[in-house]
């Protein structure tokens, strides 16, 4: 009969430890925007400021309102700024990472509409911690016009210069 109870303890212990790991891994997502479209414009990107509790990735995102979802950086290619994409983005611990224009960013492609200043796009980010679990996380993120405040380095629509 003690035995049941002490496993059971044990149990319920074990349970509230792993759903404090679950809970201590949430990254902070803060401002969430997305850049407006026009019509026929196929991608567009979308921009943050994560903060990671625990050095982990982000090496995911999901959004059902584009086709392809990937995470691109900036990068020189010889005398000419290029975007790419890249496996993962290191989020150091308690360090705030911009995702912005003209630097890292989640790539939406394959937009299956057009996205209009003031409504609000879903997007999964999935972190990695340094012990390889997956943490998914939703989001919802403004849709802003093009060169409204959040304007910045990326012209609007301005992905043709990907290399894939």
């Amino acid at each position: 009969m003690m035995t049941g109870m002490v496993s059971r303890a044990a149990w319920a212990g074990a349970l509230l430890a792993l759903t404090g790991m679950v809970w201590a891994q949430t990254v902070r997502i803060e401002d969430p925007w997305v850049r407006g479209t026009v019509a026929q414009q196929k991608a567009t990107g979308a921009f943050m400021r994560l903060t990671a509790p625990e050095n982990m990735k982000l090496v995911a995102a999901e959004s059902p309102v584009a086709g392809v979802v990937e995470i691109h950086e900036m990068a020189m290619d010889g005398d000419v700024m290029r975007m790419r994409a890249i496996a993962a983005l290191p989020l150091p611990a308690g360090r705030p990472v911009e995702l912005k224009p003209g630097g890292h960013h989640v790539m939406l492609m394959d937009l299956k509409r057009p996205l209009s200043a003031g409504e609000t796009v879903p997007l999964t980010l999935v972190f990695e911690g340094a012990n390889g679990q997956r943490v998914r996380q939703d989001v919802q993120a403004r849709v802003m016009a093009l060169g409204g405040q959040h304007g910045g380095a990326m012209a609007p629509g301005g992905h043709g210069a990907h290399k894939h």
